[in-house]
């Protein structure tokens, strides 16, 4: 492969890659960060890439915190130190980068604090629990002139870079409509995501933000909302030494919303999780000349079957040359968190290089999300851009408040 390549993906000899580890500190030891080390820096290592160490676990939880120590210990050689706190984190210079995967009301606080003491910081979406959080994140990162990245790991597996691909190449014409609609049913208790307080919303911001990201991604900025919402059952269960308890949630658990995109395109997008026996399960972009539904494939006007997803895969990933593919595979991994993960070490060996979604493209794609919960607070449209100023934030006020985000 070439030289650019190696550049890019940080190969072991290149000159323009610190010869040093980059020493990272896991915030956050519950689920989603096992899913970080384990389909992420875990892989990576296994595949030879080297240029990291993760020299610290940082939990509240202790058992946690020394649980995954132990883990990352047995595949890293070496074991991390465990810490209760950022506090105690900070004390340690040996740290030059932090993944932090904390309670939404906590990122604006861990990752500020990490920013201002020069750290690099991969934050797991959404960038924060408001915009005006998210807003203090950005600025300090800016501030100090180190890389921000953004967990958000959907647009990078092979089907959406595929499908991304064949809407480039004007497979379906010019997009014109998006119908994405999850409708189900959850009852089960989901900790403090179930609590708007400590969340910033239900289903429409925690996945949600993903799938703003996605339609971004694949059709353009989205520039206005009409949307409404309700909390039609708000009772969760849980079990609690083998007996059901049932515990109120505060998060809305229906969205129904009326995109406009900036070309033209419009959209219906639905998130409902209180749906009983019914799903409906529906991600199709259409155009002038045809349609991709994101599970089953390309539609295509005067063909009776479609090019299913596999295939479409398949013709994007043939398509790519040697250096594309390393790129945006790197050492082959398919899975979208170990991308992340190791275009963000690379990024920060390399003094700041730009990753692909960095906090201004959090940050965009979290305003989308907040335009829905504003526009159904205020019970009309709003503009996205609007949004994003901080000039409308009826639904997010209570939670600045709370948190005394200025």
């Amino acid at each position: 492969m070439g030289k650019e390549c190696a550049k890019l993906c940080g190969r072991k000899g290149d000159e323009s890659v610190a010869d040093s580890e980059l020493a990272i500190a896991l915030i956050g030891c519950g689920g989603m960060m096992g899913a970080h080390v384990r389909q992420g820096f875990q892989p990576l290592w296994e595949k030879g890439f080297r240029s990291f160490r993760i020299v610290a676990c940082v939990d509240v939880n202790d058992a946690a915190a020394q649980k995954l120590a132990d883990e990352i210990a047995a595949w890293q050689g070496t074991r991390p130190t465990v810490r209760g706190d950022v506090a105690a984190l900070l004390t340690m210079d040996s740290v030059d980068a932090v993944d932090i995967v904390v309670p939404h009301h906590e990122h604006h606080t861990v990752a500020i604090a990490c920013l201002e003491a020069g750290k690099h910081v991969l934050l797991e979406k959404p960038l924060a629990i408001t915009l005006r959080a998210g807003r203090k994140i950005l600025e300090a990162a800016r501030r100090n002139k180190v890389v921000l990245s953004i967990a958000e790991n959907y647009r990078r597996y092979p089907d959406q870079r595929a499908i991304h691909w064949a809407i480039r190449q004007g497979r379906i014409g010019q997009p014109q409509r998006v119908y994405w609609l999850d409708v189900f049913e959850r009852r089960w208790y989901w900790g403090w995501r179930d609590h708007a307080e400590f969340s910033g919303g239900g289903w429409t911001l925690d996945g949600g933000v993903h799938f703003a990201d996605l339609m971004r991604y694949h059709v353009g900025e989205v520039i206005e909302v009409a949307a409404d919402m309700a909390t039609f059952n708000p009772q969760r269960f849980r079990k609690v030494n083998e007996h059901e308890e049932t515990v109120t949630a505060t998060i809305e658990d229906t969205t129904h919303a009326l995109l406009r995109f900036e070309d033209g395109a419009m959209g219906v997008w639905v998130e409902a999780i209180t749906a009983p026996a019914k799903t409906i399960g529906t991600r199709v972009i259409y155009g002038t000349e045809g349609a991709i539904d994101l599970e089953a494939g390309l539609f295509l006007r005067g063909r009776d079957e479609p090019i299913r997803r596999e295939q479409l895969r398949d013709e994007f990933l043939a398509a790519l040359t040697d250096d594309e593919r390393e790129r945006l595979f790197p050492f082959g991994l398919m899975d979208g968190v170990a991308q992340e993960i190791h275009e963000f070490v690379v990024a920060c060996q390399q003094g700041n290089r730009k990753v692909e979604v960095d906090g201004e493209e959090g940050y965009r794609s979290q305003a989308v999300c907040m335009a829905v919960y504003e526009s159904a607070t205020l019970r009309r449209p709003v503009k996205v851009a609007q949004v994003m100023a901080l000039k409308v934030e009826a639904y997010q006020r209570p939670f600045n408040e709370r948190w005394q985000i200025a």
